[in-house]
């Protein structure tokens, strides 16, 4: 009879931690907005699974750094954003370790749609505020690159987004580059629950 009660409240509070949002790593999910002349793009962010990552984002978006940034590169399965120069080129001006598994860290949010991940250079540990939402799944990105957030409310903001003509010489550089007009946190917000 012990053994069934301590199953039974083992259960009920996996079923409290689960309903109340906790994670694994213990930290809070934020949420962060980003308005766009053509829609807005509500982001979870992801701690326990690349904490530097979520923290350099939530930095940026606190010091207004992505208000009146753009989305400058559209290439399959993504669109990037975040430069300093609206070209990217540069970004917030703190670079930190990438948070993947081919530069020694467990990372293993997939590339796939809806997924956000920082932007680099060759270097590994050059990510300074850039990011790019997948639209679909990039498989050989995965362990490349630090994901750590996922769209929860607005993907298709960014599949219009993916549509959008582009130019240059690697034809990735988009035309009329889509603003962010503003990125904030949000307080007190829940997702809807997922629809299969």
């Amino acid at each position: 009879m012990k053994k069934m009660m301590s199953l039974v409240m083992s259960l009920l509070l996996l079923c409290a931690c689960v309903l109340s949002g906790c994670n694994s790593g213990g930290e809070e999910h934020t949420f962060v907005k980003l308005t766009l002349d053509s829609g807005e793009i509500v982001i979870e962010t992801y701690p326990e699974i690349a904490p530097a990552s979520v923290k350099l984002f939530l930095d940026c978006v606190k010091s207004g750094y992505y208000d009146g940034k753009v989305f400058h590169r559209s290439i399959p399965g993504l669109v990037q954003g975040g430069s300093a120069d609206g070209f990217g080129v540069g970004g917030s001006g703190t670079s930190i370790k990438g948070e993947f598994t081919e530069n020694g860290f467990e990372n293993n949010l997939k590339h796939e749609r809806g997924v956000l991940s920082m932007a680099r250079t060759d270097d590994p540990n050059s990510a300074s505020g850039q990011f790019f939402i997948m639209v679909e799944a990039v498989p050989y990105l995965d362990g490349k690159y630090a994901t750590f957030a996922k769209v929860v409310e607005g993907i298709e903001v960014a599949d219009e987004m993916a549509k959008l003509p582009t130019r240059g010489m690697n034809h990735d550089e988009i035309i009329k580059k889509p603003v962010i007009q503003k990125a904030e946190i949000l307080k007190d917000y829940t997702p809807e629950p997922a629809t299969e």
